[in-house]
């Protein structure tokens, strides 16, 4: 008799409509994938997708792209990866207080800022003077998945990407796409306040006094509040949502965050230096497209998108690199 028992795909599957939620996105009703593909002998169709996220170049790239501080030298400080990776984290414990698909949620957190370019959000502001409108991470995240390293994701993790950030009109379709706004929100807002701690660029004296009333003490205290704000309010309410004070106090952190950490006076000649990298990135690759690599060439884009496309998908030093060895003046 041996120690262990096999659990097939449809064993999970059967697992899952059995004990999930029944707001839950069961991964035998997904809406499937663009090509149809045998499934997995063992892994459910969202597992799968989590899986194929993990092993692409582009997840790979988030180690070395900004969350905050551009171009991070100190081991601690939080970069995209290891933002990712706290967004999961929040993700699957909502998920599971919840009754909700944990794979799902999985799936959609560790995409979720894939289609990030470099240097943040600073990045994204450079790029959208090229285009109509904004150029947005989480569209181009969409467009990583399904053009330049195409995995075939399913459609329910394709939408969790496309609709994980506030900036987005159309919401969610999932539950389990509406866990990682909340998550996404929650691991930056905890995260970068530490980041800030530590750089002196804030002190804790400088906190709002409100969100230490409620959230406690920076860091895991601030999670666990933000958590169980989210938890108990999907309960009363059945969608996932966040308890309204508790979400107006999170706002007012945010609003503090960005005039204080993110856009404050001092970030302001380092911006233009960024902004100034990618503006000639892509002037230069768009008078040059080609020495753009290969696999960023693409017959249904123009020379303007496979430019972007390959600007976007560097990481910071990389980035710097390209433009020092173009730019910089040589000596030898």
């Amino acid at each position: 008799m041996s120690d262990f028992a096999r659990r097939t795909r449809e064993d999970v599957e059967r697992i899952e409509a059995e004990t999930l939620a029944p707001a839950a996105t069961l991964a035998v009703d997904t809406v499937g994938r663009a090509v149809p593909e045998a499934p997995d002998p063992y892994r459910t169709a969202f597992a799968r997708d989590r899986d194929r996220v993990l092993h692409t170049k582009a997840f790979r790239r988030l180690k070395h792209k900004t969350q905050v501080f551009m171009n991070p030298e100190g081991d601690h400080v939080v970069t995209r990866l290891t933002h990712t990776l706290q967004v999961n984290q929040i993700g699957r414990t909502i998920a599971r207080a919840l009754g909700l698909n944990e794979d799902l949620t999985e799936a959609i957190c560790l995409a979720h800022d894939v289609g990030h370019s470099p240097f943040g959000h600073t990045g994204e502001d450079a790029l959208s003077d090229y285009i109509e409108g904004e150029w947005l991470h989480s569209a181009q995240g969409v467009r990583i998945f399904e053009v330049l390293e195409p995995v075939n994701l399913t459609w329910e993790v394709l939408d969790g990407i496309r609709a994980h950030s506030w900036k987005i009109p159309e919401l969610p379709a999932t539950p389990e796409g509406w866990i990682c706004r909340f998550a996404d929100r929650i691991a930056y807002l905890a995260a970068d306040a530490e980041d800030a701690m530590r750089a002196d660029v804030i002190r804790y004296s400088d906190l709002p006094a409100l969100s230490l009333a409620t959230f406690g003490e920076p860091g895991s205290q601030w999670i666990s509040s933000m958590i169980a704000a989210v938890v108990d309010e999907s309960l009363r309410t059945g969608s996932v949502s966040m308890e309204p004070e508790m979400l107006r106090i999170m706002t007012d952190l945010r609003s503090f965050m960005f005039e204080r950490v993110y856009l404050r006076p001092e970030t302001e000649d380092q911006r233009r230096k960024v902004i100034g990298i990618v503006h000639h990135l892509v002037d230069y690759f768009v008078a040059h497209p080609g020495e753009i690599p290969e696999s960023y060439r693409h017959d249904d884009a123009d020379t303007l998108t496979q430019v972007i496309d390959y600007v976007a998908g560097m990481t910071d030093r990389f980035a710097i690199r390209t433009h020092d060895g173009l730019f910089r003046p040589r000596l030898f």
